[in-house]
């Protein structure tokens, strides 16, 4: 699995974690995929969470945050989906590899187990690793999972008829705690809509009170042209917030 791990401060319990900004696909994952070229470019338009590393690079906390950036496409595998059955998002072909995209067409006949071998256990083990170090160096460790979604919603959301914030924080009953929820900058906010929880290793989910996690999830008018074009001047004033969340969490 291709992955960027960007070193923060030793101090720093943070960990901006960012799993779906890149369009790489590996030859193996291209090769599995029925999709012809411009079919294929309109899948990774609508599902790449664009220059949301870039967010994630452009905040100045303090004191500075490690960073974990996703090198590869989603459509090679989603690293924050179950790889079983648990995946509720498997009834829309959309579990930890993808067999269909956002609109329902066919990507894969099926599931590439090789995928997951090579690139989600590498980086479940990656991140779980992360955590623990930032664990043992702080007592803590603070996820912000950093994501984007469209203003108008796409076929594949399983809640997408709910309110569509320019933040969707995305919280979970027992790792979220209140000040992870706190207000984002000027930016309206809604918790778990139109989508809910936050990345959290397995090894510590439900058991590890001393990791904590919210999502992030950016509306991407607020930040850039839709469905994927450049980032507009919002783009700073959302790294800005992210910023003083670090900050506060920090």
């Amino acid at each position: 699995m291709v992955f960027d791990v960007r070193p923060g401060d030793a101090r720093s319990p943070v960990i901006l974690h960012v799993p779906h900004a890149s369009r790489e696909l590996t030859a193996a994952a291209r090769g599995s995929i029925v999709l012809d070229d411009g079919e294929l470019a309109d899948e990774l338009d609508h599902l790449t969470d664009a220059h949301t590393d870039q967010i994630a690079y452009r905040v100045a906390s303090s004191i500075e945050p490690w960073i974990f950036v996703n090198g590869l496409s989603r459509l090679v595998v989603d690293p924050e989906r179950f790889p079983d059955e648990r995946e509720e998002m498997l009834a829309a072909g959309m579990g930890a590899v993808y067999t269909h995209g956002y609109a329902g067409r066919r990507l894969r006949e099926a599931v590439e187990p090789g995928l997951i071998e090579e690139h989600f256990h590498p980086y479940a083990e990656a991140m779980t690793d992360l955590v623990a170090e930032r664990l043992e160096a702080t007592g803590r460790a603070v996820i912000i999972d950093v994501h984007s979604y469209p203003a108008v919603a796409l076929p594949y959301e399983l809640h997408g008829d709910g309110p569509r914030p320019p933040i969707c924080l995305g919280a979970d009953d027992f790792h979220t705690p209140p000040e992870l929820l706190a207000p984002f900058g000027s930016f309206a906010t809604a918790v778990n809509t139109p989508f809910a929880g936050c990345y959290v290793p397995l090894r510590y989910y439900g058991r590890e009170r001393a990791v904590s996690a919210v999502m992030i999830e950016i509306r991407r008018d607020t930040y850039m042209i839709e469905p994927a074009g450049p980032p507009h001047d919002g783009l700073d004033a959302v790294a800005e917030a992210l910023t003083a969340l670090v900050d506060a969490v920090s």
